[in-house]
């Protein structure tokens, strides 16, 4: 059960269905805010759960920025909520338009650039019509003239094929932001998606992935968020197969969130080459996000 505020229990997977009904009740446009998201990052991020008013407060500690509350999920006293938070952190982030065009306090707001949400259309993204998208259908072309595969939703026989390509990337990865400098923030990542992949079921995740010889080559996961909005929490394809990628992408916007008028594909979180791949796919618009602090 969680605590009433001050007090503040790490995240558990029993705390599941307290969360979820937070946030059926009030759904979110950030991608943070999913039981999901913010459970398979908790070894990075640190989230301890608590009850602000009646409102659900996440408070991450995580090791390379300032500890932050998410926004409170509710609509309960929430500048006097903001305040108990400020008491606790020196700032609220990720915090969407929706939710400060609720407050009425003065605040300093600063825009955060590097978490924006890409978010795009779904039939968009499952036909790829038009001049705008001539790239990606030549290279799903190339892979569909190249390679025979085969689409399937994950189950228990996929899993270990999953692990060993998530294993792969970030190997991949690791050496990739070593040789530019970088921070290298890979092992969170990978321990984050292996988290998602051995929970899937319990998550209700919907799922896809790419079988090429058997083996699998791409998966993608994913979830409701709202009502008109599913979030893609991975997608993961070999660098072994050019188009992969390409390919991956348009099927699981036709097959795994068809039902959803968006995709919100998560944020760019800074990395240039990243920046350019969503930005690739020309989406809808971005779910812009803040930092808010006292004046």
């Amino acid at each position: 059960m969680i605590p009433d505020y001050p007090e503040l229990k790490p995240i558990e997977l029993a705390d599941k269905e307290e969360v979820q009904s937070y946030l059926e009740l009030f759904p979110p446009d950030i991608c943070e805010l999913t039981f999901a998201n913010i459970y398979i990052w908790r070894e990075w991020e640190k989230p301890r759960l608590t009850k602000i008013n009646g409102n659900l407060g996440v408070l991450c500690s995580p090791p390379d920025e300032p500890a932050y509350f998410l926004e409170p999920v509710g609509e309960n006293k929430l500048d006097e909520s903001i305040s108990l938070c400020l008491d606790l952190a020196p700032r609220l982030s990720r915090l969407s338009e929706k939710f400060l065009g609720k407050l009425q306090g003065q605040y300093l707001i600063k825009e955060d650039r590097n978490n924006f949400d890409y978010v795009y259309l779904t039939q968009e993204l499952a036909e790829l019509s038009g001049k705008k998208f001539d790239g990606k259908r030549n290279w799903i072309r190339r892979f569909e003239k190249q390679f025979k595969s085969e689409l399937t939703v994950i189950n228990e026989t996929h899993l270990q094929g999953c692990l060993e390509l998530v294993k792969q990337w970030g190997q991949d990865s690791a050496d990739r932001e070593e040789q530019a400098g970088q921070d290298n923030h890979t092992g969170a990542a990978v321990r984050a998606i292996e988290e998602a992949l051995l929970n899937f079921k319990l998550f209700g995740f919907s799922t896809m992935a790419v079988l090429i010889n058997g083996r699998v080559a791409g998966f993608c996961l994913g979830e409701k968020l709202n009502p008109e909005t599913a979030v893609v929490h991975v997608e993961l394809a070999s660098r072994e197969f050019p188009g992969l990628y390409q390919f991956l992408n348009r099927e699981c916007a036709r097959r795994a969130w068809q039902q959803f008028r968006y995709i919100n594909r998560e944020q760019d979180a800074g990395l240039a080459g990243l920046q350019r791949s969503k930005l690739s796919y020309h989406p809808h618009h971005l779910v812009k996000k803040y930092d808010l602090s006292r004046p």
